[in-house]
């Protein structure tokens, strides 16, 4: 049986290896607080029956997260392996609680990512330009958060020619999984391109389940789950 200075060891150990591999996991982050929830033997058989984590400022594919607040439930790791010094690995999927936020700044930095980026660029193609946007350079600039809505400057570059574009996307929670993306609007010198009250539909995949998306005046909060693949 360990002694309680040599289980001490192992939780450090252990408590370092979850933060190395959270800090694999993303671009950037910053303020990391972890709180692993087991017993002696639990952690010693590589099985934790919950992790808390806080984190401010953390970049996840080049998306920006003004705060992360999570809790990983049930979760089975290499043990015998992280204590020889080798990398976490999850040996199961993971189920993470999660309360997610975003300011008007961390979403406006997340426009060159490709992941938000490709689904404006998206809404272009089907409802706009879908002939010649691959000639034209699309810059996506600034965001504002409304309730419910959010305005996004963008410029887009016709033979040299930059164009002031206004977007308004109403943003609502169609199930756990599926975002409705509506209504549409686009404007450029106060001249509408672009009307659509139906919208567009973004499904989110099996493995998230949203519970909570609310759009305030700055500000973005989401609360759900989502499954870790190992």
């Amino acid at each position: 049986m360990l002694k309680k200075n040599q289980f001490k060891l192992v939780t450090n150990v252990l408590t370092k290896a979850i933060k190395l591999w959270l800090r694999t996991q993303v671009d950037h982050i910053e303020q990391l607080q972890l709180d692993i929830q087991a017993g002696n033997r639990q952690i010693l058989s590589g099985y934790i029956p919950s992790v808390s984590i806080i984190a401010e400022k953390a970049i996840y594919q080049g998306l920006h997260l003004s705060f992360i607040d999570l809790v990983a439930q049930n979760i089975r790791i290499n043990i015998g392996s992280i204590l020889k010094g080798e990398q976490l690995r999850l040996l199961e999927k993971v189920s993470v609680f999660c309360k997610l936020s975003q300011v008007e700044e961390d979403l406006s930095a997340s426009l060159s990512s490709t992941l938000l980026s490709t689904a404006l660029n998206d809404i272009l193609v089907k409802f706009l330009w879908s002939d010649t946007l691959n000639n034209h350079s699309i810059s996506w600039q600034k965001v504002q958060i409304k309730d419910n809505q959010l305005v996004i400057n963008a410029t887009i570059d016709e033979e040299n020619n930059p164009q002031a574009l206004l977007f308004c996307l109403g943003l609502n929670l169609l199930s756990t999984h599926e975002l409705r993306i509506a209504p549409i609007s686009v404007t450029s010198n106060t001249k509408t391109l672009f009307e659509s009250s139906d919208g567009e539909y973004l499904d989110l995949g099996s493995d998230v389940e949203i519970q909570d998306l609310n759009l305030l005046p700055g500000k973005i909060i989401c609360r759900g789950m989502i499954n870790v693949n190992p």
